[in-house]
Protein backbone atom coordinates (compact mmCIF):
# COMPACT_ATOMS: atom_id res chain seq x y z
CA UNK A 1 0.00 0.00 0.00
CA UNK A 2 2.44 2.43 1.05
CA UNK A 3 4.37 1.92 -2.16
CA UNK A 4 1.58 3.40 -3.97
CA UNK A 5 0.85 6.34 -1.74
CA UNK A 6 5.10 6.89 -2.31
CA UNK A 7 4.25 6.56 -5.95
CA UNK A 8 1.83 9.38 -6.25
CA UNK A 9 3.96 11.65 -3.54
CA UNK A 10 6.43 11.85 -6.58
CA UNK A 11 3.94 12.18 -8.91
CA UNK A 12 2.58 15.29 -6.89
CA UNK A 13 -0.63 13.78 -6.62
CA UNK A 14 -2.60 15.13 -3.06
CA UNK A 15 0.63 15.07 -1.45
CA UNK A 16 -0.93 16.78 1.50
CA UNK A 17 -3.36 14.07 1.55
CA UNK A 18 -1.31 11.35 0.49
CA UNK A 19 1.14 12.17 3.17
CA UNK A 20 -1.69 11.78 5.77
CA UNK A 21 -2.44 8.66 4.80
CA UNK A 22 1.54 7.15 4.69
CA UNK A 23 1.20 8.46 8.09
CA UNK A 24 -1.96 6.32 8.94
CA UNK A 25 -0.67 3.39 7.23
CA UNK A 26 2.02 3.02 8.85
CA UNK A 27 0.82 2.53 11.92
CA UNK A 28 0.58 -1.12 10.59
CA UNK A 29 4.74 -2.46 11.25
CA UNK A 30 4.53 -4.09 7.73
CA UNK A 31 3.96 -0.75 6.24
CA UNK A 32 6.22 0.92 8.27
CA UNK A 33 9.17 -1.05 7.80
CA UNK A 34 8.06 -0.97 3.97
CA UNK A 35 8.02 2.92 4.05
CA UNK A 36 11.19 3.63 6.01
CA UNK A 37 12.71 1.60 3.42
CA UNK A 38 11.38 3.68 0.69
CA UNK A 39 12.17 6.82 2.25
CA UNK A 40 15.57 6.41 3.48
CA UNK A 41 16.33 5.45 -0.37
CA UNK A 42 15.40 8.65 -1.81
CA UNK A 43 14.69 12.61 -0.95
CA UNK A 44 11.14 12.83 -1.67
CA UNK A 45 10.03 13.77 1.78
CA UNK A 46 12.94 16.09 2.23
CA UNK A 47 12.12 18.00 -1.21
CA UNK A 48 8.89 18.51 0.36
CA UNK A 49 9.82 20.43 3.41
CA UNK A 50 10.33 23.34 0.43
CA UNK A 51 6.50 22.64 -0.54
CA UNK A 52 4.55 25.69 -1.19
CA UNK A 53 1.53 24.13 0.59
CA UNK A 54 2.50 24.64 4.51
CA UNK A 55 0.47 21.65 5.49
CA UNK A 56 2.06 19.27 2.95
CA UNK A 57 5.65 20.80 4.54
CA UNK A 58 3.94 19.71 8.05
CA UNK A 59 2.94 16.63 7.48
CA UNK A 60 6.48 15.75 5.55
CA UNK A 61 8.05 16.89 8.48
CA UNK A 62 5.34 14.66 10.94
CA UNK A 63 6.02 11.73 8.57
CA UNK A 64 10.18 11.80 8.75
CA UNK A 65 9.87 12.37 12.29
CA UNK A 66 7.35 9.49 12.36
CA UNK A 67 9.84 6.98 10.53
CA UNK A 68 13.05 8.81 12.90
CA UNK A 69 15.08 9.17 9.28
CA UNK A 70 17.94 9.84 10.61
CA UNK A 71 19.89 11.15 7.52
CA UNK A 72 16.93 13.83 7.15
CA UNK A 73 17.83 15.79 10.49
CA UNK A 74 20.31 18.45 8.75
CA UNK A 75 17.50 18.74 5.90
CA UNK A 76 14.97 19.39 8.76
CA UNK A 77 16.95 21.94 10.62
CA UNK A 78 17.66 23.72 7.11
CA UNK A 79 13.84 24.09 7.21
CA UNK A 80 13.06 25.18 10.54
CA UNK A 81 15.57 28.14 9.87
CA UNK A 82 13.36 29.61 7.41
CA UNK A 83 10.08 28.39 8.42
CA UNK A 84 7.85 31.28 9.03
CA UNK A 85 4.94 29.43 9.60
CA UNK A 86 4.34 28.96 12.98
CA UNK A 87 2.43 25.84 13.26
CA UNK A 88 4.87 24.09 10.52
CA UNK A 89 7.90 25.39 13.20
CA UNK A 90 6.67 23.47 15.76
CA UNK A 91 6.29 19.90 13.69
CA UNK A 92 9.98 20.17 12.57
CA UNK A 93 11.41 20.89 15.74
CA UNK A 94 9.00 17.35 17.02
CA UNK A 95 10.70 15.35 13.97
CA UNK A 96 14.27 16.70 14.30
CA UNK A 97 13.99 15.75 17.91
CA UNK A 98 13.17 11.87 16.91
CA UNK A 99 16.19 11.95 14.28
CA UNK A 100 19.47 13.95 15.22
CA UNK A 101 19.22 17.23 16.91
CA UNK A 102 22.47 17.01 18.75
CA UNK A 103 24.90 19.01 15.98
CA UNK A 104 22.32 21.85 16.43
CA UNK A 105 22.14 22.13 20.44
CA UNK A 106 23.36 25.58 20.78
CA UNK A 107 21.36 27.16 17.76
CA UNK A 108 18.60 25.33 19.30
CA UNK A 109 19.22 26.82 22.77
CA UNK A 110 19.40 29.89 21.67
CA UNK A 111 15.96 29.95 19.65
CA UNK A 112 14.42 28.72 23.20
CA UNK A 113 15.64 31.34 25.09
CA UNK A 114 14.45 34.05 22.44
CA UNK A 115 11.00 32.57 22.18
CA UNK A 116 11.18 32.89 26.34
CA UNK A 117 11.86 36.45 25.99
CA UNK A 118 9.40 37.04 23.26
CA UNK A 119 5.98 38.37 23.87
CA UNK A 120 3.60 36.75 21.70
CA UNK A 121 0.37 37.99 20.50
CA UNK A 122 -2.79 36.09 21.50
CA UNK A 123 -2.85 34.36 17.67
CA UNK A 124 0.37 33.32 18.53
CA UNK A 125 0.80 31.95 21.49
CA UNK A 126 -0.18 28.54 21.08
CA UNK A 127 1.80 27.61 18.53
CA UNK A 128 4.87 29.12 20.33
CA UNK A 129 4.30 27.29 23.51
CA UNK A 130 4.00 24.22 21.13
CA UNK A 131 7.52 25.11 19.34
CA UNK A 132 9.16 25.85 23.44
CA UNK A 133 8.11 22.44 24.53
CA UNK A 134 10.03 20.83 21.87
CA UNK A 135 12.56 22.48 22.25
CA UNK A 136 12.67 22.37 25.91
CA UNK A 137 12.18 18.36 25.47
CA UNK A 138 15.51 18.20 23.34
CA UNK A 139 17.53 20.48 25.57
CA UNK A 140 16.09 18.35 29.03
CA UNK A 141 17.49 14.82 26.94
CA UNK A 142 20.51 16.06 26.50
CA UNK A 143 21.38 18.02 29.73
CA UNK A 144 21.62 21.36 28.31
CA UNK A 145 18.94 22.73 30.71
CA UNK A 146 19.82 23.56 33.83
CA UNK A 147 18.10 21.64 36.54
CA UNK A 148 17.30 22.83 40.19
CA UNK A 149 18.61 21.61 43.45
CA UNK A 150 16.84 21.77 46.69
CA UNK A 151 18.68 24.02 49.39
CA UNK A 152 15.51 24.49 51.81
CA UNK A 153 16.47 21.95 54.12
CA UNK A 154 16.06 24.25 57.10
CA UNK A 155 12.72 26.24 55.83
CA UNK A 156 9.95 26.15 58.11
CA UNK A 157 6.84 24.03 55.80
CA UNK A 158 3.50 22.73 56.18
CA UNK A 159 4.05 19.14 55.09
CA UNK A 160 1.63 16.40 54.96
CA UNK A 161 3.07 12.55 55.14
CA UNK A 162 0.57 9.96 53.64
CA UNK A 163 0.31 7.02 55.95
CA UNK A 164 -1.95 3.84 55.57
CA UNK A 165 -5.16 5.71 57.11
CA UNK A 166 -5.59 3.05 60.40
CA UNK A 167 -1.86 3.60 61.61
CA UNK A 168 -1.40 7.85 60.75
CA UNK A 169 -0.82 7.88 65.00
CA UNK A 170 2.46 5.46 63.80
CA UNK A 171 4.04 8.51 62.05
CA UNK A 172 2.73 10.87 63.87
CA UNK A 173 4.36 9.97 67.00
CA UNK A 174 7.56 9.96 65.33
CA UNK A 175 7.69 13.51 63.77
CA UNK A 176 8.79 16.75 65.63
CA UNK A 177 6.65 19.43 64.79
CA UNK A 178 5.32 22.68 66.01
CA UNK A 179 2.07 21.47 64.93
CA UNK A 180 0.71 18.25 63.65
CA UNK A 181 -2.26 16.29 63.49
CA UNK A 182 -4.15 13.05 61.91
CA UNK A 183 -6.10 13.77 58.31
CA UNK A 184 -7.41 11.35 56.58
CA UNK A 185 -4.32 11.53 54.07
CA UNK A 186 -2.10 11.19 56.68
CA UNK A 187 -0.30 13.20 59.27
CA UNK A 188 -0.49 17.00 58.36
CA UNK A 189 2.30 18.72 60.67
CA UNK A 190 4.30 22.20 60.49
CA UNK A 191 8.59 21.61 60.71
CA UNK A 192 11.81 23.14 60.20
CA UNK A 193 14.11 20.42 59.44
CA UNK A 194 13.30 17.87 56.59
CA UNK A 195 16.22 15.76 57.07
CA UNK A 196 15.11 14.93 60.15
CA UNK A 197 11.62 13.69 58.66
CA UNK A 198 13.22 12.41 55.92
CA UNK A 199 14.35 9.37 58.80
CA UNK A 200 11.10 8.28 59.12
CA UNK A 201 10.24 4.81 56.99
CA UNK A 202 6.37 4.94 58.06
CA UNK A 203 5.17 7.25 55.35
CA UNK A 204 4.48 6.74 51.79
CA UNK A 205 4.51 10.21 50.51
CA UNK A 206 6.16 13.59 51.58
CA UNK A 207 3.66 16.53 50.10
CA UNK A 208 2.81 20.36 50.75
CA UNK A 209 -0.44 21.34 50.63
CA UNK A 210 -1.10 24.27 49.15
CA UNK A 211 -3.36 27.02 50.33
CA UNK A 212 -5.10 28.98 47.21
CA UNK A 213 -6.62 32.38 48.05
CA UNK A 214 -10.29 31.23 47.67
CA UNK A 215 -11.76 28.05 46.80
CA UNK A 216 -11.84 26.06 43.18
CA UNK A 217 -14.15 23.92 42.05
CA UNK A 218 -14.53 21.36 39.09
CA UNK A 219 -17.10 23.65 37.51
CA UNK A 220 -14.79 27.14 37.74
CA UNK A 221 -12.77 25.26 35.10
CA UNK A 222 -8.98 24.89 34.17
CA UNK A 223 -8.68 28.56 33.30
CA UNK A 224 -9.52 29.49 37.15
CA UNK A 225 -7.25 26.61 39.08
CA UNK A 226 -4.01 27.73 36.18
CA UNK A 227 -4.53 30.97 37.65
CA UNK A 228 -4.93 30.40 40.89
CA UNK A 229 -2.29 27.78 41.29
CA UNK A 230 0.34 30.79 39.67
CA UNK A 231 -0.92 33.36 42.19
CA UNK A 232 -0.91 30.95 44.90
CA UNK A 233 2.45 30.61 47.35
CA UNK A 234 3.59 27.97 44.63
CA UNK A 235 6.06 29.54 42.96
CA UNK A 236 7.65 31.39 45.75
CA UNK A 237 8.23 28.08 47.68
CA UNK A 238 9.75 26.89 44.81
CA UNK A 239 12.35 29.58 44.54
CA UNK A 240 12.83 29.96 48.20
CA UNK A 241 14.06 26.60 48.67
CA UNK A 242 15.84 25.77 45.21
CA UNK A 243 19.30 26.53 43.95
CA UNK A 244 19.36 27.45 40.14
CA UNK A 245 18.00 29.48 37.25
CA UNK A 246 15.32 28.99 33.87
CA UNK A 247 11.89 27.48 34.56
CA UNK A 248 10.75 25.00 36.81
CA UNK A 249 9.32 22.25 34.99
CA UNK A 250 5.85 20.29 36.33
CA UNK A 251 3.39 17.99 35.95
CA UNK A 252 -0.17 17.84 36.85
CA UNK A 253 -1.72 14.61 38.52
CA UNK A 254 -5.50 14.21 39.38
CA UNK A 255 -7.34 11.88 41.85
CA UNK A 256 -11.18 12.05 40.67
CA UNK A 257 -13.64 10.09 38.85
CA UNK A 258 -13.50 11.55 35.79
CA UNK A 259 -13.36 10.36 32.06
CA UNK A 260 -9.81 9.75 30.50
CA UNK A 261 -10.50 11.87 27.57
CA UNK A 262 -12.23 14.87 29.71
CA UNK A 263 -9.21 14.22 32.45
CA UNK A 264 -6.55 14.79 29.95
CA UNK A 265 -8.18 17.79 28.47
CA UNK A 266 -8.84 19.35 31.58
CA UNK A 267 -4.95 19.05 32.37
CA UNK A 268 -3.71 20.24 28.99
CA UNK A 269 -5.67 23.64 29.58
CA UNK A 270 -4.95 23.99 33.15
CA UNK A 271 -1.38 23.40 32.41
CA UNK A 272 -1.49 25.86 29.35
CA UNK A 273 -2.48 28.68 31.41
CA UNK A 274 0.16 28.16 34.03
CA UNK A 275 2.63 28.11 31.52
CA UNK A 276 1.25 31.50 30.43
CA UNK A 277 0.29 33.38 33.53
CA UNK A 278 3.78 32.63 34.99
CA UNK A 279 5.46 33.64 32.07
CA UNK A 280 7.04 30.78 31.25
CA UNK A 281 8.40 30.23 34.89
CA UNK A 282 6.29 27.41 35.48
CA UNK A 283 6.74 24.69 32.54
CA UNK A 284 4.36 21.69 31.16
CA UNK A 285 6.90 18.56 31.29
CA UNK A 286 5.01 15.59 31.68
CA UNK A 287 8.02 13.27 30.11
CA UNK A 288 10.63 15.13 32.63
CA UNK A 289 9.45 16.98 35.54
CA UNK A 290 10.91 18.38 38.73
CA UNK A 291 7.84 18.69 40.74
CA UNK A 292 3.95 17.50 40.55
CA UNK A 293 0.55 19.29 40.81
CA UNK A 294 -1.41 16.44 43.19
CA UNK A 295 -5.32 17.97 42.61
CA UNK A 296 -7.61 15.98 45.10
CA UNK A 297 -11.37 16.41 44.00
CA UNK A 298 -13.48 16.02 47.23
CA UNK A 299 -17.21 14.70 47.05
CA UNK A 300 -18.30 18.47 46.49
CA UNK A 301 -15.49 18.35 43.81
CA UNK A 302 -13.72 20.91 45.64
CA UNK A 303 -10.40 21.05 44.54
CA UNK A 304 -7.52 20.18 47.23
CA UNK A 305 -3.82 20.83 45.48
CA UNK A 306 -0.78 18.89 46.97
CA UNK A 307 2.62 19.99 45.96
CA UNK A 308 5.37 17.08 45.44
CA UNK A 309 8.80 17.96 44.55
CA UNK A 310 11.34 15.41 42.93
CA UNK A 311 13.91 17.33 43.36
CA UNK A 312 14.41 16.23 47.20
CA UNK A 313 16.32 13.32 47.45
CA UNK A 314 14.57 10.60 49.09
CA UNK A 315 17.13 7.76 50.23
CA UNK A 316 15.16 5.66 52.75
CA UNK A 317 14.27 3.14 50.36
CA UNK A 318 17.05 3.78 47.86
CA UNK A 319 18.57 -0.09 48.75
CA UNK A 320 15.96 -1.72 46.52
CA UNK A 321 16.58 -1.46 43.53
CA UNK A 322 14.91 -4.49 42.53
CA UNK A 323 11.51 -5.78 42.69
CA UNK A 324 8.74 -7.93 41.57
CA UNK A 325 4.95 -7.64 40.99
CA UNK A 326 4.11 -9.20 44.45
CA UNK A 327 7.01 -7.52 46.53
CA UNK A 328 5.71 -5.38 49.65
CA UNK A 329 5.95 -1.41 49.31
CA UNK A 330 9.16 -0.81 51.61
CA UNK A 331 6.96 1.58 53.34
CA UNK A 332 4.37 -0.68 54.30
CA UNK A 333 7.18 -3.46 55.60
CA UNK A 334 7.99 -0.37 57.84
CA UNK A 335 4.85 0.06 59.31
CA UNK A 336 4.75 -3.52 60.13
CA UNK A 337 8.06 -3.57 61.80
CA UNK A 338 7.47 -0.28 63.62
CA UNK A 339 4.10 -2.00 65.15
CA UNK A 340 6.08 -5.11 65.71
CA UNK A 341 8.94 -3.49 67.89
CA UNK A 342 8.03 -4.16 71.19
CA UNK A 343 8.71 -8.11 70.25
CA UNK A 344 11.85 -7.71 68.36
CA UNK A 345 15.02 -8.31 70.08
CA UNK A 346 18.34 -7.41 69.42
CA UNK A 347 20.96 -9.01 67.78
CA UNK A 348 18.29 -12.24 67.33
CA UNK A 349 18.78 -14.99 64.88
CA UNK A 350 15.84 -13.99 62.20
CA UNK A 351 14.94 -15.96 59.27
CA UNK A 352 12.50 -14.81 56.28
CA UNK A 353 10.46 -18.19 54.70
CA UNK A 354 9.52 -16.50 51.77
CA UNK A 355 11.79 -13.50 51.15
CA UNK A 356 10.83 -12.18 47.75
CA UNK A 357 13.21 -9.51 47.17
CA UNK A 358 14.07 -9.25 50.63
CA UNK A 359 12.24 -6.06 51.79
CA UNK A 360 10.74 -7.47 54.98
CA UNK A 361 13.69 -8.57 56.11
CA UNK A 362 15.80 -5.31 55.75
CA UNK A 363 13.25 -3.48 57.37
CA UNK A 364 13.12 -5.84 60.67
CA UNK A 365 17.43 -5.09 60.31
CA UNK A 366 16.80 -1.01 60.42
CA UNK A 367 14.26 -1.28 63.03
CA UNK A 368 16.59 -2.83 65.05
CA UNK A 369 19.89 -4.50 64.34
CA UNK A 370 19.74 -8.21 64.06
CA UNK A 371 22.06 -11.08 64.45
CA UNK A 372 22.11 -14.04 62.25
CA UNK A 373 19.73 -13.77 59.30
CA UNK A 374 18.58 -16.21 56.87
CA UNK A 375 16.66 -15.58 53.59
CA UNK A 376 14.61 -18.33 51.92
CA UNK A 377 12.56 -18.36 48.57
CA UNK A 378 11.83 -20.92 46.40
CA UNK A 379 11.82 -18.67 43.00
CA UNK A 380 15.13 -18.02 41.80
CA UNK A 381 14.50 -14.59 40.39
CA UNK A 382 13.48 -13.01 43.80
CA UNK A 383 16.51 -14.86 45.24
CA UNK A 384 18.96 -12.97 43.13
CA UNK A 385 17.01 -9.30 43.27
CA UNK A 386 17.01 -10.39 47.62
CA UNK A 387 20.87 -10.85 46.99
CA UNK A 388 21.16 -7.37 45.51
CA UNK A 389 18.85 -5.13 47.81
CA UNK A 390 20.92 -6.58 50.86
CA UNK A 391 23.87 -5.65 49.27
CA UNK A 392 22.60 -2.10 48.52
CA UNK A 393 21.63 -2.23 52.30
CA UNK A 394 24.89 -3.17 53.60
CA UNK A 395 23.21 -6.26 55.08
CA UNK A 396 24.76 -9.19 55.42
CA UNK A 397 22.06 -12.59 55.14
CA UNK A 398 22.14 -15.98 54.20
CA UNK A 399 20.03 -15.70 50.63
CA UNK A 400 19.30 -19.42 49.89
CA UNK A 401 16.76 -20.40 47.10
CA UNK A 402 14.98 -23.50 49.04
CA UNK A 403 11.36 -24.71 49.96
CA UNK A 404 10.64 -23.76 53.12
CA UNK A 405 9.38 -26.95 54.31
CA UNK A 406 12.47 -28.76 53.40
CA UNK A 407 15.25 -26.35 55.18
CA UNK A 408 17.29 -27.58 57.49
CA UNK A 409 19.40 -25.55 59.82
CA UNK A 410 22.06 -26.15 63.02
CA UNK A 411 20.36 -24.09 65.49
CA UNK A 412 16.76 -22.84 66.01
CA UNK A 413 15.74 -18.83 65.30
CA UNK A 414 14.17 -16.05 67.87
CA UNK A 415 12.00 -14.56 64.93
CA UNK A 416 10.43 -15.78 61.74
CA UNK A 417 9.10 -13.05 59.69
CA UNK A 418 7.16 -13.11 56.59
CA UNK A 419 4.94 -11.68 54.07
CA UNK A 420 2.84 -14.69 53.48
CA UNK A 421 2.46 -15.60 49.46
CA UNK A 422 -1.05 -14.68 48.39
CA UNK A 423 -2.92 -17.92 47.34
CA UNK A 424 -2.38 -17.73 43.36
CA UNK A 425 -3.83 -21.03 41.79
CA UNK A 426 -3.82 -23.07 45.02
CA UNK A 427 -7.21 -24.15 45.73
CA UNK A 428 -8.81 -23.17 49.32
CA UNK A 429 -7.70 -27.09 50.49
CA UNK A 430 -4.27 -26.16 48.92
CA UNK A 431 -3.98 -22.69 50.65
CA UNK A 432 -5.13 -24.39 54.36
CA UNK A 433 -2.82 -26.94 53.78
CA UNK A 434 0.36 -24.61 53.33
CA UNK A 435 -0.66 -22.92 56.72
CA UNK A 436 -0.65 -26.41 58.29
CA UNK A 437 2.51 -27.28 57.29
CA UNK A 438 3.79 -23.74 57.48
CA UNK A 439 2.94 -23.39 61.11
CA UNK A 440 4.40 -27.24 62.23
CA UNK A 441 7.90 -26.26 60.47
CA UNK A 442 8.00 -23.21 62.14
CA UNK A 443 7.49 -24.94 65.78
CA UNK A 444 10.36 -27.02 64.78
CA UNK A 445 12.50 -23.78 63.89
CA UNK A 446 11.65 -21.37 66.87
CA UNK A 447 13.50 -21.06 69.94
CA UNK A 448 10.95 -21.15 72.74
CA UNK A 449 9.55 -17.68 73.59
CA UNK A 450 10.35 -16.97 69.84
CA UNK A 451 7.79 -15.06 67.91
CA UNK A 452 6.47 -15.12 64.42
CA UNK A 453 5.37 -11.84 62.76
CA UNK A 454 3.14 -12.80 59.34
CA UNK A 455 1.53 -10.76 57.24
CA UNK A 456 -1.00 -12.67 55.29
CA UNK A 457 -4.70 -12.21 54.33
CA UNK A 458 -5.93 -15.39 55.36
CA UNK A 459 -7.39 -14.68 58.53
CA UNK A 460 -9.29 -17.98 58.93
CA UNK A 461 -6.08 -19.90 57.74
CA UNK A 462 -4.33 -18.30 60.49
CA UNK A 463 -6.85 -18.78 63.46
CA UNK A 464 -7.38 -22.13 62.48
CA UNK A 465 -3.76 -22.81 62.75
CA UNK A 466 -3.88 -21.34 65.78
CA UNK A 467 -6.44 -23.26 67.67
CA UNK A 468 -4.77 -26.53 66.37
CA UNK A 469 -1.33 -25.59 67.59
CA UNK A 470 -1.66 -24.50 71.41
CA UNK A 471 2.01 -23.65 71.45
CA UNK A 472 1.77 -20.52 69.37
CA UNK A 473 -0.30 -17.99 71.06
CA UNK A 474 -1.54 -14.48 69.04
CA UNK A 475 -0.22 -11.95 70.81
CA UNK A 476 -1.57 -9.06 69.09
CA UNK A 477 -3.54 -8.54 65.54
CA UNK A 478 -3.80 -5.59 63.10
CA UNK A 479 -6.01 -4.86 60.31
CA UNK A 480 -3.66 -3.04 58.00
CA UNK A 481 -5.17 -2.71 54.90
CA UNK A 482 -9.67 -3.55 54.53
CA UNK A 483 -9.15 -3.82 50.86
CA UNK A 484 -8.05 -7.63 50.53
CA UNK A 485 -8.48 -8.14 54.67
CA UNK A 486 -4.60 -7.99 55.21
CA UNK A 487 -3.66 -8.70 58.75
CA UNK A 488 -0.29 -8.56 60.99
CA UNK A 489 -0.11 -11.14 63.33
CA UNK A 490 2.22 -11.43 66.27
CA UNK A 491 2.89 -15.03 67.80
CA UNK A 492 4.61 -15.95 70.50
CA UNK A 493 5.89 -19.41 70.09
CA UNK A 494 6.20 -20.91 74.11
Amino acid sequence: MVKELFDQLAEQENQRETLSRIREAIRDEKEYRAARKIAENGSVLEELLDSLDAKARKNAAALIGDLEIVQAAPALYRAYKKEETLFVRATLVKALEKTNPYPYLQELKDQYELLGAKEASDDEKKHVREEMHALGRILRKTGNEKRHIFTGWNEKFTILLTTNSRYAYVTANQVHAYRKRITPLGVQAVVDDLEDVLQIRTFRELLFPIRLEKPVTRKDGPKILGEALVHSQIPDLLKRCHRGTGPFYFRIDISAKLPLEERSRYIKRAAAVIEEESAGKLVNAPENYEFELRLLFDKEEKIHVFLKMHTIPMERFSYRRESISTSIHPSTAALLMELAKPYLTERAHVLDPCCGVGTMLVERHKQLSAGEMYALDIFGEAVEKSRINMTRARMRANVIQKNYFEFRNAFAFDEIIANMPAAGKRTKTEQDSFYEKFFRKSAELLMPGGVMILYSNELGFVKKQLRLHPEFQLRKEYLIREKGQFWLFIIVYR
